[in-house]
């Protein structure tokens, strides 16, 4: 196996990203591309990326791989990556092998570890809402929500989408088709802002989000850019009657 990305910020940024709700991961490599699908502890959220074999500049495997991967160390050796590195990708024996290329050529090996866990696939749901929605307004309205709350609530009809928070105090943003493609009947639901606040970073890769929800369902925002896709799943938040 031997990749190479020419501008891994992208990978970069995304492996940052994810790696604050999982730590440990199964990372396939197929002709395809890469991508990786896993859940968190707390069996909440799952997240999905994929990068296709096309964004590499040279992406020659024999084989399908698998590729159990510790994502803080990844993370700290794609943090050496500068702009204008290069960096290159290969698999040796139980070792995952990361070449920088810049002025000099850096190599780092990561230890590949043995993870059990369920093969898992983004799920492929009918939504009674999707929200096609700049990724910088719903950023700002998921902080404000956490300013007030530990939750907020999406509720969208057909011509109108709104976020709002209420604990003490409250929050609320409205978009009009105007400011949001909305394709939606009458949905509401209310999500966590932890999650919510650690899907929104999915912003530094894309402009555009899509946010598909229904009443009392899980949500899924994806985050596109060219081929590139990251996507989170959130189970809805439910609350104890007393």
């Amino acid at each position: 196996m031997h990749l190479k990305l020419d501008n891994p910020k992208i990978f970069a940024d995304i492996v940052t990203i994810i790696s604050e709700l999982v730590t440990e991961v199964r990372v396939k490599v197929d002709k395809e591309g890469i991508n990786l699908t896993a859940i968190d502890p707390a069996n909440v959220a799952m997240i999905y990326f994929k990068i296709p074999a096309s964004l590499f500049s040279q992406f020659d495997i024999t084989k399908e791989e698998e590729l159990g991967v510790n994502l803080d160390s990844l993370r700290a050796v794609l943090r050496r990556c500068k702009p204008g590195t290069a960096l290159v990708i290969e698999k040796h024996d139980n070792m995952l092998k990361l070449g920088l290329l810049d002025r000099i050529k850096r190599d780092f090996s990561l230890a590949l570890i043995e993870i059990e866990s369920e093969d898992k696939s983004l799920p492929e749901w009918e939504f009674d809402s999707v929200i096609h929605i700049n990724s910088d307004a719903l950023v700002e309205v998921i902080e404000d929500c956490a300013v007030v709350s530990d939750a907020c609530t999406f509720i969208a009809e057909p011509s109108k989408f709104i976020v709002e928070a209420h604990g003490l105090n409250s929050a609320r943003a409205e978009f009009s088709s105007d400011e949001a493609e909305i394709h939606s009947g009458n949905s509401l639901a209310r999500f966590s802002l932890e999650y919510l606040s650690k899907f929104i970073k999915g912003a530094k890769i894309s402009s555009k989000a899509t946010l598909s929800f229904s009443v009392n369902h899980p949500m899924r925002l994806d985050f596109h850019t060219g081929s590139v896709l990251l996507s989170f799943v959130l189970a809805p938040r439910v609350e104890q009657e007393d």
